[in-house]
């Protein structure tokens, strides 16, 4: 875990899912689906998926929407040198703690706590471990889009691990949990089918 890319703070949360702020200028680099950790300690960090980005406004913001015209400098200082309000949710998926663990962490990070993205490298170690149980978190979500929420997920982890045979596992695996739930089921398939075509060539 060497590589560390700060992508924002975290603002409130539980064991379950936190929101983390970010300026402008840290948003070019996690994406919907993104695996982030939140180190908590020397040999504690927390995993989570960005489930979700939202651009808050505020009253200048609500101003210069409904003006005839915006001058560029004006958009530059607004999203550079102001606090534009960007919150990510991410839902928790396991823990790091000696070895990985795909169960929800002893405890959710504090505020203000730092929090990384994952390099491809560490998102192949988390989805390697165990036998898919991080799943289960995704799959129960109720405020989440989880077959788009997945399918971002398996294109970054089907990227990570490369030629290995991982991404037909976790699809095996998925078909296995949803196997009575087929609407869900289907919408997942059709989503991963998108997201990484080798799957349904598969």
């Amino acid at each position: 875990m060497s590589q560390q890319y700060e992508i924002g703070r975290m603002l409130r949360g539980s064991t379950t899912e936190f929101v983390v702020g970010c300026k402008v200028s840290q948003l070019e680099a996690p994406e919907f689906g993104a695996l982030v950790r939140a180190p908590l300690g020397k040999d504690l960090h927390v995993y989570g998926l960005i489930s979700a980005i939202s651009i808050e406004d505020d009253g200048l913001i609500k101003q210069l929407v409904t003006a005839d015209s915006v001058n560029e400098a004006v958009i530059a200082d607004n999203r550079l040198n102001r606090n534009v309000p960007i919150e990510m949710t991410v839902m928790v998926v396991g823990h790091r703690n000696e070895r990985i663990h795909h169960l929800l962490p002893p405890r959710p990070p504090l505020s203000l706590d730092i929090i990384e993205l994952c390099p491809p490298a560490e998102l192949a170690e988390f989805t390697a471990a165990g036998r898919f149980g991080y799943f289960r978190h995704i799959l129960r979500a109720e405020n989440a889009p989880v077959s788009e929420l997945l399918a971002a997920h398996l294109k970054a982890a089907h990227a990570a691990h490369g030629t290995d045979d991982w991404t037909q596992r976790a699809a095996q695996e998925l078909i296995t949990l949803l196997r009575d739930d087929y609407a869900t089921l289907t919408a997942v398939l059709g989503a991963l089918s998108d997201a990484v075509p080798e799957m349904a060539a598969g």
